[in-house]
């Protein structure tokens, strides 16, 4: 494959603070690059209420930025994301689906919007991604997996648009975790021991369930055993709940799983038992596929359905123009409407793209 040039072209780099897009600065550094940095900020609505970190987000992401002599911006997205983010995400949980903000604000925030105030200005635009990409000899760029199978985020990366993926690079995608760690010790970065982020893009230490219950509040309703029709308890609503989920339900006499949910009378369905059969499926619809390059044969395909380091293998039966049904070689546990089932070659390699996963 065709590598990149990055020589003679004009780079932006988004610096969030955190070891991965400081080491992705130092590689340009390395190669004798100075592009321009950027902070997005995303602040909470109410600043005393929502306490994020990215007051120390931005130290050191500046440290960073001077220590290679590079200049600093700060870039609000702020707006957008509460506006198209946001929206999204409550859409899809009050209607009783599964979304995922993190693969929306790749395309509608670090790729869209700071495209729209900025980055159109840049010829490329390079995040601390673990992901690769690659041109083929006909100069098509595809978007391939990182060999960290733990940290690779090409599933968060497989809604993004053609124009998007062509502007993208992701300097530590041929890393692993521990490799880019290293980088930062030896190079005495100011956050390279700090802990990786957890939880939803920009949303710093806010708790999922809080971030949905301030735009929802709760609505109370019955958790009604699937097999039996026997009520076991009361949710709080039905967005706080996710098909496959066994952690935090709460109810004695479990281990009880989330198998189907009753958006219209407001029932959350569970099963009892370790493996219930009714939390797997072989067979689901995928709506709206997204090809990331375009279209493509996908006889032959792997799969994923969340962020894990699991591909599953299988294969589609079209059904309409970008839709179509996912038989997979074995069952999949947790198979929720609203997820995005992401599709790859049948090693694994290069990412097709991603669509919903509908009504099951």
């Amino acid at each position: 494959m065709i590598m990149e040039k990055l020589e003679d072209k004009k780079i932006a780099v988004l610096l969030s603070g955190g070891v991965d897009s400081s080491v992705v600065l130092y590689e340009l550094a390395e190669k004798g690059l100075t592009p321009d940095c950027f902070y997005i900020k995303i602040g909470p609505e109410e600043k005393e209420e929502w306490d994020c970190s990215s007051e120390e987000d931005l130290e050191m992401a500046t440290s960073v930025a001077h220590k290679y002599g590079c200049k600093l911006a700060v870039i609000d997205c702020h707006k957008e994301y509460w506006n198209e983010v946001t929206r999204y995400t409550m859409e899809k949980v009050k209607a009783g689906l599964t979304p995922n903000p993190d693969v929306m604000c790749n395309r509608l925030i670090k790729f869209g919007a700071f495209h729209e105030k900025i980055g159109y200005k840049y010829d490329l635009i390079a995040t601390g991604h673990y992901a690769q990409t690659e041109i083929d000899e006909n100069g098509r760029k595809w978007l391939v997996t990182s060999p960290d199978p733990v940290k690779d985020q090409t599933d968060f990366l497989a809604q993004l648009y053609s124009w998007q993926l062509r502007k993208a690079i992701f300097p530590i995608g041929h890393f692993q975790k521990d490799e880019v760690r290293i980088i930062a010790e030896k190079e005495q970065l100011v956050n390279a021991k700090r802990k990786d982020s957890q939880g939803i893009c920009f949303l710093g230490q806010i708790n999922y369930n809080e971030y949905i219950r301030r735009y929802l509040g709760e609505n109370i309703g019955d958790v009604i055993e699937f097999e039996t029709g026997k009520i076991i308890g009361k949710h709080r609503g039905l967005w706080f709940h996710t098909i496959g989920q066994r952690k935090g339900l709460g109810f004695g006499g479990g281990p009880w799983f989330v198998v189907k949910k009753n958006v219209q009378d407001n029932i959350l369905y569970v099963s009892h038992g370790y493996n219930p059969q009714t939390a797997y499926k072989k067979e689901f619809p995928v709506m709206d596929f997204h090809y990331l390059t375009e279209r493509v044969n996908m006889d032959k395909i792997t799969f994923k359905i969340r962020h894990t380091p699991e591909y599953h293998k299988g294969r589609i039966e079209i059904t309409g123009d970008s839709d179509f049904v996912v038989h997979a070689e074995e069952f999949i546990h947790g198979v929720a409407p609203g997820q995005f089932c992401v599709i790859y070659d049948e090693n694994h390699h290069r990412c097709y793209g991603s669509g919903e996963i509908t009504a099951i």
